[in-house]
């Protein structure tokens, strides 16, 4: 005779549950709800499985056990049994940025859209915890593994790439570039870019179209693909406009606010003579309106900026900034929906660049 048919067994009105949480001796077992249900490891098995038709007052007591021991299913073994759809991990530098946090906020929303477990992991710049975050993520399962933020592209950038792409593959996952460069031809990965060429030339153009010709590019480290890519959309409106590109107003250095506040301050106290800013994020900008300011300069009545991303605050700042909005939760829902996607999508598109876009507003003006 089956568990299912066996006659329930009536406890005496004294006697106590038999709970084991979990505690010093360690969480509960599915030989502990099999014990306090009366059923086989089996019947258990089956019906947290949902796979097996299994009697009502069976499941009753069986899920009466799970809730009274506080037993938690092995969800790692039902992923290793295909039962479980396996997380979506984002890996990236620095997860304090506002543009690489409204990133994971897309992941993290595409994600649950599709009942899926997102999580965020930081590698701080160091290529060891990166390998061993992508080595993790294929050990855990993960339906795709997203690494986002700019990179030095180059033999060594392309191997590791494509180490980690065909080990997720192997693993049933997918490798998901973010902003990053794309990989050699048949390496199974996906990249989702963005139009960094195209939005510092509107962003240059733009000033142009204001009369500005001295205009300060405050760029980002050399040999960085993110700045690399930018200086060549500042440089090519400024061809596109017959204007000669001065190696003094083009200064290269970090991402940050205390960088583009230094940078002008320095360009300032040399004597290099400028009408305009380019900074080549929004965080820049501020830097810079702030050492304009301290030097006695109104923007845009003096000195006229342009940042780069749109972050949320960039609107709000006085005067509101000119900026190039990049789509970066899109990126991020992009990435999920296309990692996630690809069987369906018949082996699409497997590199999509999404556009930026110039967001006027009230601080750039024609030069005095």
């Amino acid at each position: 005779m089956t568990d299912s048919g066996k006659r329930a067994r009536k406890p005496s009105a004294q006697a106590k549950p038999r709970t084991r949480p979990a505690g010093p001796e360690g969480p509960s077992t599915i030989r502990d709800v099999a014990a306090e249900a009366g059923v086989s490891v089996a019947t258990v098995s089956r019906t947290l499985a949902g796979n097996y038709p299994v009697a009502a007052e069976t499941r009753a007591r069986v899920m009466a056990a799970v809730e009274s021991l506080h037993y938690v299913v092995n969800v790692h073994a039902k992923a290793l049994s295909g039962r479980v759809a396996g997380p979506v991990a984002l890996v990236l530098k620095d997860i304090t940025g506002p543009s690489l946090a409204h990133v994971a906020a897309g992941v993290e929303r595409e994600a649950t859209a599709r009942g899926r477990l997102s999580l965020v992991c930081s590698t701080h710049g160091d290529t060891g915890r990166e390998d061993d975050l992508v080595q993790l993520m294929r050990e855990q399962h993960a339906a795709a593994v997203v690494l986002v933020g700019g990179v030095v592209p180059g033999e060594a950038y392309r191997r590791r790439m494509t180490e980690y792409a065909r080990a997720l593959d192997a693993a049933g996952s997918r490798l998901v570039l973010v902003g990053r460069p794309a990989l050699p031809p048949g390496v199974p990965a996906t990249v989702v870019e963005y139009d960094n060429r195209g939005g510092a030339f509107q962003a240059t153009s733009h000033l142009v179209a204001a009369g500005h010709r001295r205009i300060l590019c405050l760029g980002g480290e050399e040999g960085l693909s993110s700045a690399d890519e930018r200086r060549e959309g500042h440089r090519a409106a400024l061809r596109a406009h017959a204007i000669d590109d001065d190696p003094a107003l083009y200064v290269p250095g970090s991402y940050t606010r205390a960088s583009g506040h230094r940078r002008v301050r320095d360009a300032l106290a040399a004597g290099v003579a400028f009408t305009a800013v380019l900074g080549g994020t929004d965080a820049i900008a501020v830097g810079a309106l702030a050492a304009l300011r301290e030097a006695g300069l109104r923007v845009p009545r003096d000195v006229s900026v342009v940042g780069f991303d749109d972050v949320h605050y960039a609107a709000d700042l006085s005067p509101s900034l000119t900026t190039v909005r990049v789509p970066y939760e899109e990126l991020g829902r992009t990435a999920v929906r296309l990692a996630l996607d690809r069987e369906e999508l018949m082996g699409g598109d497997d590199h999509v660049v999404l556009s930026t876009q110039l967001v006027i507003r009230e601080s750039v003006r024609a030069p005095r």
